[in-house]
């Protein structure tokens, strides 16, 4: 809420001080503060190229970065400039703003920013209107607003990548946030047109305020940037400028132009300025490189092995000959004089030649053998947590074995579980039930290469497990007969 301190009094129009007066004043403001910002940017310009890392590898934090950065600027505040709102005086009179920022740059695109802006807005009325007037009905003519504001803001990088070039130079940039101004205006009454005289006053008074706006940034160096920016700053108050003239609210412009420094170790480069495409397009050059490196290592080892292989060729010229033609040479030849067109095997004699097997009589699977593994599988159980089969499935298992016997069918046996226990255990667990029906269908007769077990563990179950019932379904071991 707004605190208003009134010093009423007759005052002198705008005070003592003349024009002259003021403007030395501003001069000598602007030239401290352009004084600070040259000395400023030559001890960090130092910092700018000379050590500096220009690319990070990829995905390498933000620790990585320098993220921390300072900034002064310098404008002219006014309410002629700003849009709407509260302004009654149109006649501006340019004077001097000054600011000071630190920003924490968050991401490449959005940062932190706290910001001090100080100054004085002026004006009047012209000669068309020779007074405005306040809900009490004061009349006033001129005012004078010295103003502090503390504000934080967000701040949004509108493009941070450049596809025109390997380093940012150019950034726009968006900015809003919420802070406190500290002001106190000065108005000088009207007394002309036979009207009673309308005292002079002052006070002061300090708002929420908003501030909302944008601009641009010009990259110099590593470390040094120049700021051209504008903000709008929406007041939660009525008299900005002395007059209240109550619902309308206050709110003055702010266009600056500012040099802002990076903080941080020269072999790092700044958040805000580093092109992440660029750095990706570096580490996949390196890479590039790197194999390149090493395919010419390669190169070069492989022309050194070929060499040695023509060496040993030459060497190995005399186990070549092949007298018989019969494809082992006469080296490792045992059965020398081979007639032409006889297979022979690797010691150069020839093969055995082997009858051809007699025709496989196929036995297809019935309905009948369907009932058997399907009772077979409805029988069977399992001591609880272990693989051992209990006594009352043998019977069932034992006509299957003997089904596998008969028809020479093949039978793949898959374990499964619920999701009780841990998914090792269960996996386990699935297994060995699987290896116990095939040990004792193996121990019945069957052929063990045709019977094949696989455990599941409770990654396919058929039924839910968030209840009993389903847990037991999901307790199986499935027979697949082909």
């Amino acid at each position: 809420m707004a605190s208003q301190l009134p010093i009423l009094g007759n005052l002198p129009l705008l005070g003592k001080l003349t024009k002259t007066t003021i403007m030395k004043t501003n001069l000598k403001k602007a030239a401290l503060m352009m004084t600070g910002i040259l000395l400023g940017g030559s001890v960090l310009a130092q910092t700018s190229d000379t050590g500096s890392s220009e690319y990070v590898k990829p995905f390498s934090g933000v620790g990585a970065y320098n993220t921390w950065s300072i900034g002064l600027n310098a404008g002219m505040p006014s309410l002629i400039l700003a849009t709407g709102g509260h302004n009654g005086f149109d006649h501006w009179q340019p004077t001097l703003g000054y600011g000071l920022s630190i920003r924490d740059q968050i991401v490449h695109s959005f940062g932190l920013q706290l910001d001090y802006n100080g100054g004085e807005v002026k004006g009047g009325v012209n000669s068309n209107t020779p007074y405005i007037t306040n809900v009490n009905g004061n009349r006033y003519t001129a005012f004078s607003t010295k103003f502090n504001q503390v504000s934080l803001n967000g701040v949004l990088n509108v493009a941070t990548v450049d596809y025109l070039r390997r380093k940012n130079a150019i950034q726009f940039y968006l900015n809003a946030g919420l802070g406190i101004v500290y002001y106190t205006p000065t108005v000088t009454g009207y007394n002309g047109g036979g009207f009673p005289t309308t005292a002079s006053s002052s006070f002061k008074s300090s708002n929420l305020v908003m501030p909302i706006g944008g601009g641009v940034k010009f990259r110099v160096s590593d470390a040094v940037a120049i700021n051209l920016g504008y903000n709008e700053n929406f007041i939660d108050g009525s008299s900005f400028n002395g007059v209240n003239q109550y619902p309308k609210t206050s709110h003055y412009s702010y266009g600056y132009g500012g040099i802002e420094f990076s903080l941080g170790a020269k072999s790092k480069p700044h958040l805000q300025w580093a092109n992440p495409i660029a750095s990706i397009q570096n580490e996949y050059l390196t890479e590039e490189a790197r194999l390149q490196r090493q395919i010419d290592a390669q190169k070069a080892a492989n022309d050194q092995l070929r060499a040695d292989m023509a060496a040993a060729a030459a060497n190995l010229a005399k186990y070549t000959t092949d007298s018989d033609g019969d494809g082992v040479s006469d080296f490792f030849d045992k059965c020398p004089g081979t007639p032409s067109g006889v297979k022979v095997d690797g010691s150069g004699c020839p093969l055995t030649v082997v009858l051809a097997p007699a025709p496989v009589t196929k036995v297809f699977i019935t309905e009948e053998d369907r009932k058997i593994v399907k009772e077979a599988i409805r029988n069977l159980e399992f001591d609880f947590g272990k693989a051992t089969i209990r006594a009352h499935s043998f019977p069932s298992l034992n006509r299957v074995a003997q089904l596998l016997i008969d028809k020479n069918f093949s039978l793949k046996l898959a374990g499964h579980t619920d999701n009780v226990g841990s998914n090792d255990a269960n996996m386990k667990l699935s297994k060995a039930r699987a290896e116990s029906v095939k040990s004792y269908l193996v121990s019945k007769g069957a052929n063990a290469s045709s019977v094949e077990a696989t455990g599941y563990g409770e990654t396919q179950p058929i039924a839910t497990n968030k209840t009993a019932k389903g847990r037991q379904i999901n307790r199986r071991v499935e027979f697949t007969l082909f």
